[in-house]
């Protein structure tokens, strides 16, 4: 994925879900969906559920997809913040975009994300933890569609 690519991608995250941007019409019952578009390209974020929730975001340029990300994940704990979890993704950096940073951390939330690969192949797991008891966790994987 190019750097203007990836550029947009990080854009559409923190203008939708981390952004805490508004929902589009559903596109399957019980989902929720959030789209940004520039120019020609286009992300769709959709998933369902809630504590535990599974979900896809995908890229399509001039109505063609070209990249795509599968994620399911669920709150283990008590007192898991939503609002944390948003300020996460917010901090997702370009050398890989894909959840959010390494690691990161606010009030004795501590958020770690692992990732293996690049934007063309990748797979890792983010968790969530409150003072040294993980209360959240999220399995994802993805890569280029040709």
């Amino acid at each position: 994925m190019d750097k203007s690519t990836i550029e947009f991608l990080i854009r559409a995250k923190k203008a939708t879900y981390a952004g805490k941007g508004a929902e589009t019409a559903p596109s399957r019952p019980g989902s929720h969906d959030l789209e940004y578009s520039e120019g020609d390209l286009t992300y769709i974020d959709t998933y369902l559920g809630g504590e535990r929730f599974a979900g896809e975001e995908a890229l399509w340029k001039s109505g063609k997809p070209f990249w795509s990300m599968n994620y399911i994940g669920r709150v283990t704990g008590d007192d898991f913040s939503g609002d944390f979890l948003k300020a996460a993704l917010l901090r997702v950096e370009s050398d890989k975009p894909f959840r959010g940073p390494q690691e990161y951390s606010e009030n004795g939330y501590t958020y770690i994300c692992q990732v293996h690969g690049d934007a063309s192949w990748f797979h890792g797991r983010e968790t969530i933890s409150l003072n040294g008891t993980e209360i959240y966790e999220c399995l994802f994987h993805g890569g280029s569609i040709k």
